[in-house]
């Protein structure tokens, strides 16, 4: 559903602005490759932290303790 709505919206821009609509395809791309690192920064970090909370809370697991929920 996702890539039909990127579809739409696409040819919609192409209709009003053929040249734009092309720039967006070959950018897009480049504009992917760029934040790629950022993610792999952004999955690191949360990784760090779940480990961290995981060695935090690793007594209370130990001794028994059950989060309310």
């Amino acid at each position: 559903m996702r890539l039909f709505l990127a579809l739409v919206a696409w040819s919609i821009l192409f209709v009003f602005s053929w040249p734009l609509a092309v720039a967006v395809l070959v950018l897009y791309p480049i504009l992917w490759l760029i934040c790629l690192p950022l993610r792999l920064i952004g999955i690191t970090v949360a990784a760090v932290f779940a480990l961290l909370r995981a060695i935090l809370f690793l007594p209370a697991r130990l001794l028994g303790v059950r989060p309310r929920r």
